[in-house]
């Protein structure tokens, strides 16, 4: 267990904002997290989990013990005739995850390509791309929790999962069941995952539907793409919408497509005919948010230092650099205006993707 003091968490966020970590504690396996609890210094104060810092808007120096993952490891755990199950480490970039299936043999997550982040906070998130969830490629994970040093697994079930959501981002409510095994209640603050494992469906069918890969099918004239023509499809897509972390700083989408009823979007489209919707399977209708922003004007604006980008306007980003980065309350303040602008428009309450530090 490496311990740090002081710590720099402006590497640690791809949005790029200066914050600095009062105690830092650097996560390379489960018995880590184990010495972690068993330090009655360190485990006294609450703790913060950290992964690739994609996902976060860090509004000041975080108080609570910051515990950075970095568990390692990249395997094949079973190969059967219906699916590849491929176990990852928390740790593990998740792009280079997919990556990694996908010279292996093991196609499957190809439509999650360029998502940035770890492993780790893909079931928090259930991360979702160009017509696959995390959810639809999940076998299992292991976790630690906090409160009584327990590790225990999740199946798909157990993580609870929606649009965006699982277990992981509800506050528990719930007593333990036997063994102290925190299963069928909110999660968050109280497990650290670990480990995830991913069901990738043989035969390998491409995932196709919506109108951007199928237009690039289209245009290459194939009938059938193999796993590799998906990933780089989707690779050059995301690139050519959505700014580099490493070159402008930020959280990727920053708002959730918001869901009505088919009454409410009718109500929307007799007044503004043109906006982006798209039906549900459970009947109702999701709305495109960057469209909702840029219907408001606010595609390459900016507040401070925090701005709309300019060929996406979901995407808020970093118009700082280093020393003179633009700060958490900048960009929460643009953040609260463009959902001001939003309800005043259409009526539509927009909700952040970011956990707000």
């Amino acid at each position: 267990m490496v311990v740090e003091k002081n710590a720099p968490l402006q590497p640690c966020n791809t949005f790029g904002i200066a914050a600095r970590a009062q105690t830092l504690v650097r996560v390379r396996s489960a018995d880590d997290i184990s010495a972690f609890l068993a330090d009655k210094e360190l485990s006294g104060s609450p703790a913060f989990v950290l992964g690739g810092g994609s996902n976060i808007i860090l509004t000041g120096d975080v108080r609570p013990v910051v515990l950075k993952m970095e568990i390692k490891g990249l395997r094949l755990v079973q190969e059967t005739p219906k699916a590849f199950i491929v176990e990852a480490g928390a740790g593990e970039v998740w792009h280079d995850c997919v990556a990694w299936t996908l010279a292996q043999g093991y196609p499957g997550l190809e439509n999650l390509a360029l998502i940035p982040g770890t492993v780790g906070a893909s079931p928090v998130q259930n991360i979702g791309a160009y017509g696959v969830e995390l959810q639809d490629r999940f076998e299992s994970l292991d976790a630690v929790d906090l409160a009584t040093g327990e590790r225990f697994t999740l199946d798909a079930a157990q993580c609870a999962f929606g649009y965006r959501d699982s277990v992981f981002k509800h506050a528990p409510s719930q007593p333990e069941v036997a063994g102290g095994l925190p299963r069928g209640m909110g999660l968050a603050g109280r497990a650290v995952i670990t480990h995830v494992r991913f069901r990738l469906p043989r035969p390998w069918k491409p995932v196709l539907g919506y109108l951007e890969l199928e237009r690039r099918r289209a245009e290459a004239g194939i009938e059938q793409p193999t796993a590799q023509q998906m990933f780089d499809w989707v690779c050059d897509i995301r690139r050519a919408k959505l700014p580099d972390p490493a070159v402008v700083g930020n959280a990727g989408s920053f708002f959730k497509n918001p869901t009505v009823s088919p009454e409410q979007c009718a109500d929307i489209i007799a007044r503004e005919p043109k906006i982006v919707h798209y039906p549900m399977p459970d009947g109702s209708i999701k709305l495109a948010a960057g469209w909702l922003i840029d219907a408001c004007g606010w595609k390459g604006k900016s507040i401070g230092k925090a701005g709309v980008y300019e060929k996406q306007a979901l995407v808020l980003v970093n118009r700082g650099r280093g020393a003179h980065s633009v700060t958490g309350g900048e960009v929460m303040t643009l953040a609260k205006a463009i959902q001001t602008s939003v309800y005043e428009r259409f009526g539509i309450r927009l909700e952040p993707e970011p956990v707000v530090v």
